[in-house]
């Protein structure tokens, strides 16, 4: 049998975090995320455990969806992604690409001025922020902020639609790289080093000096090879592809591309999101790539959601899957 998936789903979304698989595991997840699915249920993380609410007001067939990885090597990194994602949480829907920077470029400010308080650490703390915006009647909205990524994933393509906000990309950006050493030193290693934070500020401008500002990156800034991947643009996404909004966890090894070349196969199916971060999480867990690096692993699956689905299947469109 089948069943009519109802019309005011557009997008099937699904969630997972936890610290770390096998000797992956750490003792804290700092990392974060923020699902807010198009009936105003949220869904993230606070003191490490799940939390949900009903957002008052949203409007219907909108959705956020975001990924945060808080900077641990600063301290407080937990607390850091937590903040933001309370920001987040009380920030209204957007309806534009230049109202939602106007809004998280504020936040950010906002931020900074909270953790400069007397009672503030020793290192002012940071997280990644890579959050997509889900207009019902335009394509989504794409916000990013240091190194987790979004990937396109096909059944035969895996392709970054974000830039890595790190030192090699401010050596593309000063014309000290071309595109195969860029692409060698973001994709094919693993370096834990990052330019660019949310809430911690920007090493763009002067790396001796922390600015405050974030620098957004785009055709201005960037090297031609990478122009075509701004930090903040409109997103048109396809039907028969899923996004993978996801923090560096998952490719902390020896050889990331290997690794995540590998996810076509694993993950482009036309399975529902949570089978398919599932299959992410599982992967990882059971057949993990050479060297992992110990580090949290956040993830959320974004598709388009197929109108006709298996009997049972359509509660996965509504809801999300959180395991710690």
């Amino acid at each position: 049998m089948t069943a009519s998936v109802p019309a005011q789903f557009r997008f099937d979304i699904a969630a997972r975090s936890s610290a770390g698989t096998g000797h992956g595991l750490r003792l804290e997840n700092q990392d974060n995320f923020l699902l807010i699915n198009e009936q105003g249920h949220a869904t993230f993380l606070m003191g490490e455990a799940q939390q949900q609410r009903r957002i008052e007001g949203w409007p219907a067939g909108h959705a956020r969806v975001a990924v945060l990885d808080g900077m641990g090597g600063h301290g407080h990194g937990r607390e850091a992604a937590e903040a933001v994602v309370a920001g987040l949480l009380a920030m209204p829907p957007c309806a534009s690409l230049s109202q939602l920077s106007r809004l998280l470029d504020a936040l950010h400010a906002n931020l900074q001025e909270h953790f400069a308080g007397a009672d503030a650490p020793a290192k002012r703390p940071g997280t990644t922020l890579t959050l997509l915006e889900l207009h019902p009647d335009q394509p989504a909205m794409l916000y990013h902020v240091g190194d987790s990524r979004l990937y396109r994933i096909t059944p035969t393509q895996v392709a970054p639609l974000t830039v890595d906000h790190v030192p090699a990309t401010a050596f593309a950006m000063a014309g000290v790289l071309g595109e195969q050493e860029w692409w060698q030193q973001v994709h094919a290693e693993h370096r834990s080093q990052i330019s660019q934070a949310f809430v911690l500020g920007n090493a763009f401008v002067n790396p001796a000096l922390l600015g405050n500002a974030l620098v957004e990156l785009g055709p201005h800034n960037l090297p031609p090879y990478l122009s075509h991947l701004p930090d903040r643009r409109a997103l048109t996404l396809d039907d028969d592809a899923l996004y993978l909004l996801a923090s560096d966890g998952f490719w902390a090894c020896a050889e990331p591309y290997g690794w995540v070349a590998g996810w076509p196969a694993l993950l482009g199916g036309r399975g529902c999101a949570r089978a398919t971060v599932d299959a992410l999480f599982n992967e990882i867990a059971q057949r993990p790539p050479h060297n992992l690096h110990p580090d949290n692993l956040t993830a959320i699956v974004v598709r388009r959601a197929s109108r006709v689905l298996p009997s049972g299947e359509e509660t996965a469109l509504p809801t999300h899957n959180i395991n710690q």
